[in-house]
């Protein structure tokens, strides 16, 4: 199944097409399998001129909602937006630039969040801010137990 355009067709039949393709039977377990790895990446691995990074969003959070699961996405999805900007890790010093680049990964984040999740995620933004995690922190995961801290899961 292949579009020229990642709008074309049937997006959510592509993208499990693809998925099962590569030996997941989800999108959630295909991400599970880069953590860390943004999502434009993910898309590119799916198909680099007919997925875009929004509909693997949009499946991922179609599958947590199915799972109850959403706050450990909107966890992964920090995670993921941190290593594009922070390969190294939360930065050492926290001067005007890294300062910015934390807001804009911060901001990305807010833009991958659902509507039932924002308040959480600006409280958790401002957090880091405002009392900033070790230098080189660096979580790999959804489950790191400082993102756990700043997002429990609510989700029974």
């Amino acid at each position: 199944m292949t579009a020229r355009h990642p709008w074309e067709g049937n997006v959510r039949a592509r993208l499990y097409e693809r998925v099962r393709e590569r030996g997941y039977d989800s999108l959630t377990a295909f991400a599970d399998a880069h953590p860390a790895v943004p999502l434009y990446v993910l898309a590119d691995e799916l198909g680099k001129d007919d997925v875009a990074a929004v509909q693997v969003f949009s499946g991922l959070l179609g599958e947590a909602e199915q799972r109850r699961q959403v706050t450990r996405l909107v966890r992964d999805m920090f995670v993921r937006e941190l290593a594009e900007d922070f390969s190294n890790g939360w930065p050492t010093v926290v001067d005007d630039k890294n300062r910015f680049e934390v807001a804009m990964a911060l901001a990305r984040w807010g833009s991958y969040t659902p509507e039932t999740h924002k308040e959480r995620v600006s409280q958790a933004g401002d957090a880091l801010l405002s009392h900033p995690p070790p230098p080189g922190w660096r979580p790999l995961g959804p489950d790191d137990e400082l993102l756990r801290t700043l997002l429990p899961d609510e989700e029974a």
